[in-house]
């Protein structure tokens, strides 16, 4: 079982380090044009990582669905699922892409910050919304590949769409002349072309298969629905991240864009985690599909305690780090010491986002869905307004030695990582979501 877990989990995590690193590339470049640009990265950034979050359940709910139909024997219908996940990420992105196209300046101004960051702002999310089909293409297909337990072939792809949007982003940033649309221009190429790569793997292994790949309407209108707690899940965790961005703006645009950094250091850390996460969703998807609920427990038991060990590693190697992570993103000492302060808080708190990450994830591969939707809506109705009622006038919250950013991130990454944790657990030590089937 150890050995599955890390043929899984090994992939899956260099994968999703691959991923945020696209975000760390864009902050690394944006961040050298000023303290104004990594501000509207900022801004634009929080909005783009909802628009995209909130279709998450197409690489979920896909490798969920895949993985119980591979782990019940019926491979072709396997594919035939993931392929109408795949329609389903053609026709949200589009919507998506159009929505967020037209919506940019009212979402820019309801974050907040300074007028020259929100024009900066609205630049970047124009132009990444054209790419909005392409990592929804991206996020079902990898869905389908994980189900089928492949985790390699995300990896290859993700490893060549990473270097080339570094390439691409310093060539239109500097090269060009550009500024932040050419970070914009340089990403969006880089998803496209991963989202090309993957379904072309896709169109393979149906082929081979003999899964058919023309639009199935009543098929994707079950990955619809079945994706529907998930999307209530991924709202109300949006909502939380949305609500620490227009905090940090309240305090200014230096500590903004230290939030910045700091969230995008974040996001890479939570994929690193989520590496478990996901071998855990296609062990778990498999092994219920099969009928085999001990060896799903069993499993699911030693990937909890994994999460909290890898959290408490990832946080021994982040500490000493804390006061000097900001400077690879930013030349401005205020934005510097204001994200030290914050990193040391993540660092504490990375063993509770070990555990909550790989339950998260356990849960999600025996599709106990509607659970995780209604305990994330409680967790963020208590924090988001306790904690906006609570910073109202720029009133710097209690925890983080007198620092605005710290104490958000105590606010935010223990605090809100507690919540989910306790409801977690109490669900995580009881068997109602051990449930047999190729279909839960």
């Amino acid at each position: 079982m150890r050995r599955e877990i890390l043929r899984l989990a090994i992939p899956a995590f260099l994968t999703l380090v691959a991923e945020p690193l696209f975000l760390l590339a864009d902050s690394a470049i944006v961040g050298h044009l000023g303290t104004e640009a990594l501000a509207a990265l900022g801004v634009a950034s929080s909005i783009l990582l909802t628009a995209v979050g909130v279709f998450v359940f197409l690489a979920y709910g896909t490798t969920s669905v895949v993985a119980r139909r591979l782990g019940a024997g019926d491979e072709t219908d396997a594919v035939a699922a993931g392929v109408d996940g795949l329609w389903l990420s053609v026709g949200l992105g589009a919507l998506a892409a159009i929505v967020l196209a037209v919506a940019a300046p009212a979402l820019c101004a309801a974050i907040g910050g300074s007028p020259g960051v929100q024009d900066q702002a609205t630049i970047y999310l124009r132009i990444s919304a054209i790419g909005l089909p392409a990592m929804l293409v991206v996020l079902g297909a990898t869905g389908l590949l994980r189900g089928f337990q492949d985790t390699r072939t995300p990896l290859v792809v993700a490893v060549a769409g990473f270097g080339a949007n570094i390439v691409l982003n310093v060539a239109l940033v500097y090269g060009a002349g550009l500024g932040i649309a050419g970070s914009a221009i340089g990403t969006v190429l880089a998803q496209t072309g991963m989202a090309v790569a993957l379904v072309v793997t896709v169109v393979r292994k149906a082929i081979r298969l003999g899964a058919p790949l023309s639009p199935h309407t009543a098929g994707i209108l079950v990955a619809a629905r079945g994706g529907v707690p998930l999307l209530v899940r991924t709202l109300a965790l949006r909502g939380v991240i949305i609500a620490t961005t227009v905090v940090a703006a309240r305090y200014g645009d230096t500590v903004l864009a230290a939030h910045q950094i700091v969230m995008t250091v974040w996001n890479g850390l939570a994929f690193a985690l989520d590496a478990l996460a996901i071998a855990a969703q296609a062990i778990t998807g498999k092994a219920l599909g099969a009928g085999d609920v001990e060896p799903a427990r069993a499993a699911a038991s030693t990937m909890a305690r994994w999460g909290v060990g890898f959290g408490l590693i990832t946080g021994l190697v982040l500490l000493p780090l804390a006061p000097f992570i900001g400077r690879l993103f930013s030349p401005d000492p205020a934005v510097v010491s204001a994200a030290a302060w914050a990193f040391l808080v993540v660092a504490i708190a990375q063993w509770l986002a070990g555990f909550v990450f790989v339950v998260d994830g356990v849960l999600m591969g025996a599709g106990d869905t509607v659970w995780l939707a209604v305990a994330m809506v409680g967790a963020g109705v208590v924090w988001v307004p306790v904690t906006l009622w609570a910073s109202a006038g720029g009133a710097v919250l209690p925890g983080g030695f007198g620092q605005p950013l710290a104490g958000l991130w105590v606010w935010f990454g223990i605090g809100f990582l507690a919540l989910r944790g306790v409801g977690l657990w109490w669900r995580f030590r009881a068997d109602d979501w051990l449930v047999t089937g190729a279909t839960r």
